[in-house]
């Protein structure tokens, strides 16, 4: 097989945009040669790689393995690049992070720090629910993955770098808003709001209040953290969220966080990566800089 560096970064291009006409934007050439491009690392390989359903791209079977190839040599070849650089006195390139929701909250701020210290790298932020950030790492396709609960079924490299205490919150108008030392069987008739089932928050929750042997009656199920919010606010139910969800003035004025026994419920934040994955320069200069900044949080 005859497939060039610029070929397979078009394909790799294909395989992360899902279209044709994306992966010629992204590598800034027209479609017609993005296509013909496409079509001679075909007939290099002598199988189908890919098919075009409805205008979607779909990776065949040896379509995906090539792709994790062309990934593969795309960030070693960054990293030697990264190096160069490194050598030179100079520090750039691209950061690619995977959080989820929750980390939102906080991870944009640490990202303007780092970007302060070090202008001239170009970020890429992924911000999923925790299903999606899973996928992502599954697929290595990002530095570093950002979560409060990671995989066990995957094999990675995972490092604590700070708390998330889980808090239990209410309406401000709830009876139980002020009150102190609330007992945790004083809640059983109280209807509840959680995440989602597959959640970070929503997994802590649940084995939290199984070690309990505490039931609660769930009113609602919803897909973010400012839903939820909104329906707590609204006097809908109690709803147990991360403290980092509970950042601005206005959530402070219109939500309570309630004194019950049982809580916070720890909880901690994650740097991750696949098990074994030589992270780039700047992924390890950046995963310094996350605990630093965690350092002065704490």
């Amino acid at each position: 097989m005859n497939i060039t560096f610029r070929q397979l970064r078009l394909f790799l291009a294909l395989a992360e945009t899902g279209s044709v006409s994306a992966a010629a934007r992204m590598l800034h050439v027209t479609q017609p040669t993005a296509s013909i491009g496409l079509k001679e690392i075909t007939d290099s390989v002598g199988a189908p790689l890919y098919e075009v359903v409805a205008r979607k791209v779909y990776l065949t079977q040896l379509g995906h393995e090539l792709a994790k190839t062309a990934r593969a040599i795309s960030d070693e070849w960054e990293a030697f690049e990264q190096q160069v650089h490194g050598i030179k006195g100079l520090t750039q390139g691209k950061l690619k992070v995977a959080v989820v929701s929750t980390a939102k909250y906080f991870i944009p701020r640490i990202l303007g720090t780092f970007c302060a210290k070090y202008p001239q790298i170009d970020i890429s932020l992924e911000v999923l629910n925790r299903d999606g950030v899973v996928k992502r790492l599954e697929e290595n396709l990002d530095d570093l993955y950002i979560m409060s609960q990671p995989p066990l079924n995957i094999e990675i490299d995972d490092e604590i770098f700070m708390p998330n205490p889980l808090l239990l919150v209410a309406s401000k108008n709830h009876t139980f808003a002020k009150k102190k030392n609330i007992d945790l069987a004083l809640l059983k008739n109280e209807k509840f709001i959680f995440r989602e089932k597959g959640s970070g928050t929503r997994m802590t929750t649940d084995a939290h209040f199984k070690k309990l042997k505490f039931k609660a009656d769930v009113r609602l199920e919803l897909g973010n953290n400012e839903a939820i919010k909104q329906a707590v606010i609204g006097g809908l139910g109690l709803a147990v969220l991360s403290k980092y969800s509970l950042a601005d003035q206005t959530d402070k004025d219109d939500v309570a966080i309630l004194k019950c026994k049982e809580f916070p419920i720890k909880s901690s934040w994650h740097i991750v990566s696949p098990k074994g994955k030589k992270l780039s320069p700047i992924a390890t200069i950046f995963k310094k800089h996350l605990s630093e900044q965690a350092k002065q949080w704490r």
